[in-house]
């Protein structure tokens, strides 16, 4: 305990809370007596925490203060404390401040607490301690393990003993879901909340999380889960594994049926629809095989695969083809390669088309020049002529004799 100095003092009621795991809101409240130097806060208090009393006065005359309680005894007067509860410890008293610690408040600590001024005429302020009570672990209830697609299921969450009511919500998945809330008070204003949810499933809702989610100024992030379990009937699909293309005369045919639900279906049948399935025909768990085709085997076969929700079927149409169906047909032609080699050939004619032309142009010029050598100097035409044809003058010239 310590003193410092004297004079008027007031009393301001705040809580800390010491647990990370609750975080009330709005904690504490200023309250101001106007024309007053006294001022104190109203305080929310989660139940088993400590409160944290402080008393604010300014301008003091050397008055005495005093704390009262909710049955106006007093808890403090000045650092003196005539209330025998040990719970209630001085933390500072000085000229501007009293502050007292409450621990382990209760709900029995609820009320309206007094700072008491001794002036003339005394004055006094007001603090509303408020005792937060968190509900426990939510209790979330189904009312049938396991649901058949497209029936409606319902499910309710109980959130017990708290203090304010809590708030449910409920999420499936991503979407928000809306209940119908029950609120009871049970004791020592206590409440017990309780919401129900009704909706229709679907094979997709299966294993879909179910969260009743609740909201309470003394606690976060408190759920209760539930996943769904969803019977539904099988998904029925039909592959052809042999052959891969057309069904000619003489071929085999080799089926597979697929099927899929919740629960696993426990009976798979083949059948021709509107007529018997081929004599010969070899069926082996979900593998349908008929061998030597032909065509009075055309028709619709169908797999139908059942389990505790219902049955559902796929059906393959078989046509048989002549045995030489297809063999006149053009082979599968690879347009990009054949679009690359047209590429090529036309590039390759292009480039020999400019060395041509260029060849050609190059050699018609000197045709015109050795035409025109030694026409410059010729003295008449014949000269001239000459003179171009050979390239000789006329000592190389050729003589004819007659004889």
């Amino acid at each position: 305990m310590a003193i410092t100095g004297s004079g008027s003092l007031a009393i301001s009621l705040s809580v800390f809370v010491i647990s990370a795991a609750f975080l009330p809101k709005g904690a504490a409240e200023t309250v101001t007596v106007e024309g007053q130097n006294l001022a104190t806060d109203n305080v929310s208090v989660i139940e088993g925490e400590m409160a944290t009393i402080s008393c604010r006065v300014k301008n003091n005359d050397d008055s005495v203060i005093q704390l009262l309680n909710p049955n106006r005894q007093t808890i403090y007067f000045k650092d003196v404390r005539p209330l025998k509860d040990s719970r209630f410890q001085l933390v500072n008293f000085s000229d501007n401040e009293l502050r007292v610690s409450l621990s382990n408040v209760s709900l029995s600590d609820e009320g309206r607490y007094v700072c008491q001024l001794y002036t003339d005429p005394p004055q006094e302020a007001y603090a509303d301690i408020t005792v937060l009570v968190p509900p426990g672990s939510p209790i979330i209830e189904s009312r049938e393990d396991v649901v058949s697609e497209g029936n409606e299921t319902e499910l309710t969450c109980t959130a017990i003993g708290s203090k304010p009511a809590a708030s449910i919500r409920w999420m499936k998945g991503e979407e928000e879901l809306t209940g119908e809330t029950t609120v009871e008070e049970t004791y020592d204003r206590m409440f017990t909340v309780s919401s129900r949810v009704r909706f229709s499933v679907t094979k997709e809702d299966d294993g879909v999380p179910v969260d009743c989610i609740i909201d309470h100024p003394a606690v976060k992030d408190l759920l209760a889960q539930r996943h769904l379990e969803v019977l539904y009937k099988p998904e029925v699909k039909i592959v052809v594994t042999y052959p891969e293309g057309l069904t000619r005369e003489g071929d085999n045919l080799d089926l597979t049926c697929i099927a899929e639900g919740k629960p696993h279906p426990h009976q798979i049948n083949w059948l021709r629809v509107d007529e018997d399935v081929p004599p010969h025909a070899v069926v082996t768990g979900s593998d349908l095989y008929i061998e030597n085709l032909n065509k009075s085997y055309n028709g619709t076969y169908r797999c139908v695969a059942s389990n505790a929700v219902g049955e559902a079927y796929d059906d393959y149409i078989l046509y048989v083809y002549d045995s030489r169906a297809g063999e006149g047909a053009p082979q599968k032609i690879d347009h990009a390669v054949i679009g690359g080699v047209v590429a090529v050939v036309m590039f390759a004619i292009l480039c020999a088309l400019i060395v041509l032309g260029r060849y050609f142009a190059r050699h018609k010029g000197t045709y015109f020049t050795h035409e025109a050598k030694g026409a410059d100097d010729a003295a008449d035409a014949d000269t001239a002529i000459i003179n171009a044809e050979g390239g000789h003058n006329n000592t190389d010239e050729k003589k004819e004799y007659y004889i």
